[in-house]
């Protein structure tokens, strides 16, 4: 039995993190119903390559919220689930009449997780983006890439998922506590502004103390420092190199049959020229010599894999940290001792009849 056995939450279907939040809840263990837009219950945005994984492990039923039997249905529903999430624009929900209040009404300890880029609220509120307008005004966005260069956005992990998907999960579970022990849901707004800016901390505080720069790749974890970054290698793959506490850094310049004396860990002043050495040394040998030069070793030096490499390397595959379902995709996170790691097999889609059914 998985943590969130016995819980049931609908999702609204939509993209990007709502749907990702929607994957994880259903990781673990609640029976999630996917309520698709579609005429098609599996024919949603994506559904042809991202929805073989970010749909994994829940049904879906197709509804048309313009409908008001349809609506009526959904009520049904609300009324016999834990909670929903839904990742509409400000005021969407209302004007469906499915609103925060009128679902309360109908189940006083529903959870209902909302997720937005700017927020429910604030003047910014009504306006589109996608997740790299939102890490851009949050400030996390400036921090990332090359010196000199535009910043460049970390695919849609810090928005869309690390700022927004994972801060709507926390939040509803939350909310299902305190359900739990009251009997009353709460309204939750995850805005990917506010989540990314969140995961921002360790740098804001920093900041505050003089500790970190605004100059991209002068920073401690930015690329600057030559111990904490990634190089190319002789056969144009790359080496990732993370050896930040003065034994592993020990380690590293060993690793590379460098003095000590010669490579001081912290003069700042003199991380270019230290940077461009370590570069000439790891430009020699390929990037598989070197991972099992250092294998074993406390240099903190592991290969940059590809997505097809990831799922092949030995200590993934001993963790089952890869399955294969459809396609090869990462398995639940995180684990749970006593519970099976694999995603739950995708249930077939159902009419919002058969839901209702079900649910009520």
């Amino acid at each position: 039995m998985k943590p969130l056995s016995g819980l049931r939450i609908l999702e609204f279907d939509g993209l990007g993190p709502v749907t990702f939040a929607g994957m994880m809840l259903a990781d673990l263990g609640a029976e999630v119903l996917r309520l698709s837009r579609s005429a098609d219950a599996g024919a949603a945005v994506f559904s042809e390559v991202g929805g073989q994984v970010l749909h994994r492990g829940r049904a879906a039923a197709a509804v048309n919220l313009k409908d008001p039997d349809h609506v009526a249905g959904v009520m049904d529903l609300i009324g016999g689930a834990d909670a929903l999430i839904e990742g509409f624009r400000p005021g969407v929900m209302e004007r469906l009449g499915l609103g925060p209040d009128v679902c309360a009404a109908r189940n006083a300890r529903l959870v209902y997780g909302r997720i937005t880029g700017w927020g429910q609220t604030g003047p910014m509120a009504q306006q589109v983006g996608h997740d790299i307008n939102y890490i851009a005004l949050s400030g996390a966005l400036h921090a990332l890439g090359e010196p000199d260069r535009p910043p460049r956005p970390p695919l849609n992990l810090l928005g869309d998922y690390g700022g927004g998907a994972m801060m709507l999960v926390t939040g509803v579970l939350a909310g299902l506590l305190e359900a739990k022990s009251t009997g009353k849901g709460r309204v939750v707004d995850a805005a990917m502004t506010d989540g990314s800016a969140l995961l921002m901390s360790l740098f804001q505080a920093l900041s505050a103390r003089g500790l970190w720069s605004e100059n991209r790749g002068a920073n401690l974890l930015d690329g600057g420092a030559p111990f904490y970054r990634c190089y190319a290698c002789r056969d144009g793959r790359f080496i990732a190199v993370g050896a930040l506490e003065p034994q592993f850094y020990a380690a590293l310049i060993a690793g590379l049959g460098l003095e000590p004396e010669s490579a001081p860990q912290f003069d700042l002043a003199g991380w270019p020229a230290l940077h461009t050495r370590f570069a000439a040394v790891f430009a020699t040998r390929d990037r598989d010599d070197w991972a099992a030069h250092f294998e074993g070793t406390d240099a903190c030096v592991t290969p940059v894999l590809t997505l097809a490499e990831a799922a092949r390397h030995p200590h993934n595959a001993a963790r089952g940290t890869f399955v294969e379902q459809g396609v090869t995709q990462a398995a639940p996170a995180p684990r749970f001792a006593g519970t099976p790691a694999g995603p739950e097999a995708q249930p077939a889609p159902m009419t919002l009849e058969d839901a209702r059914s079900r649910w009520t």
